[in-house]
């Protein structure tokens, strides 16, 4: 009996050794397990956490000096892309092709206030002026705004670019409908001065087929004087087209797609003329917007460039 129970215990130890190595090997591998486990957990998650030291970071608007829009800050680059552009005997001397996604200020100067003259029914609003696509859009609205009942847009160059003589050209899709009412003009550089002008192209939103083309100076009995024509042609809100003027010392003559269309030779501004973009909304020419006006409406400018004749200077 004691050999019997000598031989069951002895087994029964030898039992229990095997299985304690057994359970210290099973410790051993989930701790190795765990230990992996960890590293590989706080591994990823910082991974998933790190930031490249050399990305960009957009700058603010105050870093950077440039007007934003809906979209975003300014990306300053984008105003050096620069179309080269020859047309025979013209020299391209100041040009936007609108491929950033902000307006230049460096070029230009946003309007903001409620229009006074003409009886004209828009406040400017800088938040109408955006810039996407390749393109400056001056966007028209219904809204009541500072007093006004719509809100629109309009840029121009004083005290940043002007020239005397040369040729100014855009290309450009206009808004239409009743009461609407584009410009593309010029001006002298100068405070509070309003005469001379040069009217690019004026059009009128109910008659989207015809084109203004207008001078205005003052007379020698202090009163205005104009002289003007229109062009009939398409639909001018359908698509792009080019409006231009060539001006020399002794004559201005207007193009409409590359085609001379009126040409005057006498009270020929002979000073410095910065440009001027704008969509007026009513007033005493075009009337009032009405139920068949639909808003928002936009001008859509896809670029503006000024040239210089060969060997002109200023």
């Amino acid at each position: 009996m004691g050999a019997l129970c000598q031989l069951i215990f002895g087994e029964r130890r030898g039992f229990m050794k095997i299985f304690y190595k057994f359970l210290l090997v099973l410790i051993t591998l989930s701790s190795i397990l765990g230990l992996v486990y960890f590293y590989y957990v706080s591994t990823t998650n910082e991974n998933q956490n790190f930031e490249p030291p050399n990305e960009p970071t957009a700058q603010s608007p105050m870093e950077t000096n440039l007007t934003r829009n809906d979209e975003g800050d300014c990306v300053e680059e984008d105003f050096n892309k620069e179309t080269t552009v020859t047309q025979d005997g013209w020299v391209l001397v100041w040009q936007d092709e609108f491929e950033g996604n902000c307006l230049d200020s460096s070029k230009w100067n946003l309007e903001d206030w409620a229009a006074e003259k003409n009886n004209e029914l828009q406040y400017y609003s800088p938040n109408n002026v955006k810039v996407e696509d390749g393109v400056l859009k001056l966007i028209s609205k219904k809204e009541l705004f500072k007093g006004k009942d719509y809100t629109s847009g309009a840029v121009h160059t004083q005290g940043k670019f002007a020239f005397l003589y040369g040729k100014a050209e855009m290309r450009a899709k206009l808004p239409a409908g009743q009461g609407m009412f584009p410009a593309f003009w010029m001006m002298p550089d100068k405070e509070n001065t309003w005469l001379p002008e040069i009217d690019i192209l004026e059009m009128l939103g109910h008659q989207p087929d015809q084109i203004w083309m207008v001078s205005h100076w003052l007379g020698e009995d202090g009163k205005l004087k104009s002289v003007s024509d229109t062009f009939k042609g398409p639909d001018f809100s359908k698509d792009f087209h080019t409006f231009s003027i060539e001006w020399t010392p002794d004559s201005i003559t207007w193009l409409i797609d590359d085609i001379e269309r009126f040409t005057i030779n006498r009270n020929i501004p002979s000073e410095k003329m910065y440009l001027y973009l704008n969509t007026a909304v009513g007033g005493n020419w075009p009337g009032s917007p009405d139920q068949t006006t639909f808003f928002p409406v936009s001008f859509e400018i896809d670029y503006v460039r000024v040239y210089k004749g060969n060997g002109e200077g200023g």
